[in-house]
Parts: structure tokens; sequence; C-alpha cells
């Protein structure tokens, strides 16, 4: 769920790891293997791969359920054919929600969708409904004490990044997502460290919920993120502390 900042998505992300491995590593999974499905099972040519492996490697996937996964993709295993699909719709408050889907079954993921949506006070949408509210953008994240603003911002531009911006968590970094993995590389390449890198739906219109509104938002997103068929869910809330 995207909060503020693209370090809270992190955050709200890296917390429920330890209560959800089974399902988040049946998620890394179906990342890995429509990646290499789609562009090849060498991460040196396929970003997508790259990035869908280090998701992976962030829940502690072990490294052979990694490789099982890029050879299911590759079609060297039998495995399923999992289709892409965004969902999009408004939660309580006219806050807007993107869901990230992977499956095998769109016939039973559709109306399972749906159903989240009105059991948990929201409405599911038409494609491209709600997407107006989010730019699709590749962003780096660093530890605050890993760079400098003037060094970073140096690589950022060099790199063609569009932004760089600090807050208490850190360093963000925010690139068209098809620069994502040259930005990237620039910033290691010059021995910074890179605490995430990812293809995100960043709110680019906020909208502001009090305690009640935000409680109901993240009820929705978590039912959401307990489905097995669901990757990432995005929501533009301004959430009270």
């Amino acid at each position: 769920m995207a909060g503020h900042s693209a370090w809270k998505n992190i955050k709200h992300r890296k917390a429920a790891v330890d209560a959800k491995r089974g399902k988040l590593w049946s998620k890394a999974s179906r990342a890995i293997i429509v990646a290499a499905r789609t562009g090849g099972a060498d991460v040196r040519f396929n970003a997508s791969l790259r990035l869908a492996i280090d998701d992976a490697k962030s829940v502690n996937m072990p490294r052979d359920t990694i490789e099982k996964a890029v050879k299911k993709g590759a079609g060297e295993l039998d495995g399923e054919e999992f289709q892409a699909i965004r969902y999009e719709g408004y939660a309580p408050g006219g806050v807007a929600v993107i869901v990230e889907v992977l499956t095998s079954n769109i016939n039973r993921t559709a109306p399972e969708i749906r159903a989240i949506f009105d059991k948990n006070g929201g409405n599911l949408g038409v494609p491209g409904s709600v997407a107006f509210n989010f730019a699709h953008a590749g962003v780096v994240l660093l530890d605050r004490a890993s760079a400098t603003e003037d060094r970073l911002m140096e690589l950022a531009i060099e790199s063609g990044a569009d932004d760089v911006t600090a807050d208490e968590d850190g360093w963000q970094v925010t690139a068209p997502a098809s620069a994502l993995a040259r930005v990237r590389d620039a910033i290691e390449g010059a021995g910074l460290a890179v605490s995430e890198a990812q293809i995100m739906w960043m709110p680019s219109v906020w909208v502001d919920v009090d305690a009640e509104r935000a409680a109901q938002v993240s009820r929705l997103v978590e039912a959401l993120e307990e489905n097995d068929d669901v990757q990432k869910v995005y929501c533009n809330a301004n959430m009270p502390e």
C-alpha cells in the first residue's frame, strides 16, 4: 500500500514478510516465471527478471526456488501460464486503488477481486478509471547516509532519472520505468548501496483521509493483498501517522 513516499510502501510490505512468507514466495515465483517467459532467462538482458529476482531475495526466497522459477519461465520445466492484469477501483473516501495481478485463471480472479472491493466498501472500476492519478515510474531507494545530495543528483541526471528527493527514511530517485535499470546500474557502479529498486505506480494526486477512513482503506488493501493472485496494491491515500 502506498504511503506518502516509496519508502512507506516498502516498509509496509516488508513488515508482513515473516507472517506471510509462503504466500510472498508464491507471488515472487509467479513474477519471475512471467519475466523469464517474456524476456528470457538471462538477467543481463532482462531487466524485468532482475527486478523480480531482487524482489524474491528481499523476502528471503531460497536460491534453488528462484532458479526453479526461472527455468519454468524459460520453458525448461513445466509450469502454469500466468497472465498479467491490472484492476482499478476506489476505496472508501474516494481513494484510488490499483491492483496488479498475475493469474492462471481470469474467470476465477475477476469475480474474487470485485467481491473484495464490494465487501470492504469499495468499488471496482473499468480499466483507466483511476490510473490517471498515478505515474508508472522506476524508483531507487538509498539510505540517507549512503550518498550526498550533490553526488546522487549528478548520477541521477547522467543516467536519465527525473528527480531526487529525501525524507527521514532516505533518498528516493525517480525515473521513467524504462530507465530504471540504467539508473540503478549507474548508482551501484559509483559504489553506492541501493536499498530497493522497483517499478511502481506513484500517486500524482493524494487524497487526505482521517483515522476512520484510513482503517477502512487499510482493510481493503490488506484483503486484496491476501488474494493469491494479487502481486501488488497501490493507493493514493495520505494516511495520518
